[in-house]
């Protein structure tokens, strides 16, 4: 009996502290803003934070680890993505809302605003802050317990945004608590605020006619204001204007604007509407008389036969080597991250060199099945896939591995001892004496049931289940729930009968005595 209640209390106890484990892993609160995860993670990219596999601490993390650090919540890519209420797939464009979180299969970002995303992508990369059309994410989504602003003022990386109905605002004007602003395409306003009231006006409580055409989103020839004297100081700084700054759009800043229209390959037409952020950004083209740029371009054109010639005359003596034009050879190899790779992996995976599931990501594990594909197939075992290795490895002939037998393990052996036992004629008991009432029997039985249970209890421990990655979802921790209660109730069951026949021997014993 006492070995029945050690049993039972070993094994909730293991269930109690994997439960906690578990449940940690995918169901902590999370709080914060979306504005607030966005520079969190622009302070990641700044900071040069190292990728981390499995880390959620400031200065060392993976792609949910980045988010998590910040807001808690669910710990995972997947479980981060799937438990959003308010998830879309991502097409051609995405809401100007700062600090979405973005997926793709086995990975997830954060976007940060103006088109741009920060993620962290692997040991070679670390964290990356790039375009979010050129990484391959499929879907975008609210982090779930993270707030996001609906209408009024935010201030984001030393900028000042507003926001209407959920997105802030972009390429276009707004008159706010009597003051108008113009919001560059990025989102960025022309000023600081005044107030951070989060109400808004329409440009229609302006009587002036000017007003209207600077709601609308441009300035032209007719409009009156403060922007219009930023439009000027701008145009003058360039050189583009040497008129009075004096908000009013005539026709000499008319002419200067188009002038800059020209220089900057814009269309001319004299308005001021979403190219007005060509003008404020800080590369802006200057302006230059035409008689500078044509003696610069005469110059130059009559150095380049002379320039060429020489180049001919050097190339034919040898002197110099022609410009090669092939593209540089493939190679992969730790530390990459891409989708060739996972197709690689894929390709790995079905020839049987690697087990697990594909990611996109160069690790070691990818290695070592890439230095055994190119063993077994006459290659020289790098462990980096270059050319010829990628044509092997999805060529019809590639070699797949070799699947080894299981070396037979101590349950398989007991198994087959039992069948034997099972199979052996028992032997006729020709003696009247009573049955031997003796421990042994039963000890070992019970002695084997406590090796199976805790061999049990030690698969389901270590299994992947409990590690913390990507790939945990809230399926897996009922999955792992459902068989802690089949180990838990086949160990009750065993340890049951073992008892009930050890009683029903010893009250046997008792009455022949």
């Amino acid at each position: 009996m006492k070995k029945f209640k050690k049993i039972i209390s070993i094994i909730m106890v293991a269930a109690v502290i994997a439960s906690v484990c578990v449940v940690g892993t995918v169901s902590s609160s999370a709080s914060g803003t979306g504005v607030g995860l966005a520079e969190w993670a622009l302070n990641a990219y700044y900071s040069n934070w190292s990728y981390v596999y499995g880390g959620a601490t400031p200065g060392a993390v993976d792609c949910s680890g980045l988010i998590y650090s910040y807001a808690g919540g669910y710990r995972v890519g997947d479980a981060q993505t799937f438990n959003s209420d308010w998830r879309y797939s991502l097409g051609s464009s995405i809401p100007n809302i700062h600090g979405l979180g973005l997926y793709q299969p086995g990975h997830v970002g954060v976007y940060v605003g103006n088109g741009m995303a920060v993620d962290a992508r692997g040991d070679e990369y670390g964290v990356c802050y790039e375009s979010v059309w050129s990484h391959g994410w499929t879907q975008y989504f609210k982090v779930p317990g993270v707030s996001y602003p609906d209408t009024g003022w935010v201030e984001f990386d030393g900028d000042y945004y507003y926001y209407e109905d959920g997105e802030y605002l972009a390429d276009t004007t707004r008159t706010i608590d009597g003051e108008t602003y113009y919001f560059a395409s990025s989102g960025k306003s022309s000023s600081t605020p005044s107030s951070s009231s989060s109400s808004s006006s329409s440009s229609s409580e302006s009587s002036d006619s000017s007003s209207s055409s600077e709601s609308s989103g441009s300035l032209k020839k007719g409009s009156t204001g403060s922007l219009v004297e930023k439009l000027q100081q701008r145009l003058q700084e360039l050189g583009y204007y040497n008129g009075i700054v004096d908000g009013d759009f005539g026709e000499n800043t008319e002419k200067a604007f188009k002038l800059f229209q020209e220089t900057a390959g814009l269309y001319v037409d004299g308005i001021a509407g979403s190219d007005a952020d060509v003008l404020f950004a800080d590369d802006a083209p200057s302006y230059k008389p035409a008689s500078v740029e044509e003696d610069t371009a005469e110059a130059e054109t009559e150095k380049e036969p002379e320039l060429t010639a020489e180049k001919e005359d050097l190339a034919e003596t040898g002197a110099i080597a022609e410009e090669p034009t092939e593209a540089p050879a493939m190679q992969y190899s730790v530390g990459d991250y891409s989708d060739d790779i996972l197709k690689i992996q894929e390709r790995l995976i079905a020839l049987g060199y690697m087990d697990g599931t594909a990611d996109g990501e160069f690790g070691s594990m990818t290695q070592t099945a890439v230095s055994g594909f190119q063993t077994a197939n006459s290659l020289t075992a790098t462990g980096i896939v270059d050319q010829a290795t990628y044509d092997k490895l999805f060529s019809d002939d590639a070699v797949a591995a070799k699947k080894e037998e299981a070396p037979k393990t101590e349950e398989a052996e007991v198994k087959a001892a039992v069948t034997a036992e099972a199979n052996t004629p028992a032997v006729a008991n020709t003696s009247n004496a009573p049955a031997k009432t003796g421990t042994a029997p039963s000890t070992e039985v019970e002695k084997k049931t406590s090796e199976q249970s805790s061999k049990s209890v030690a698969a389901v421990t270590d299994n992947a289940l409990f590690k913390r990655g990507d790939n945990a979802t809230n399926f897996e921790f009922l999955l792992w729930l459902g068989i802690m209660i089949v180990v838990m109730l086949i160990t009750f069951t065993i340890v049951y009968m073992v008892e009930k026949k050890k009683q029903k021997a010893a009250r046997h014993a008792r009455r022949y005595q």
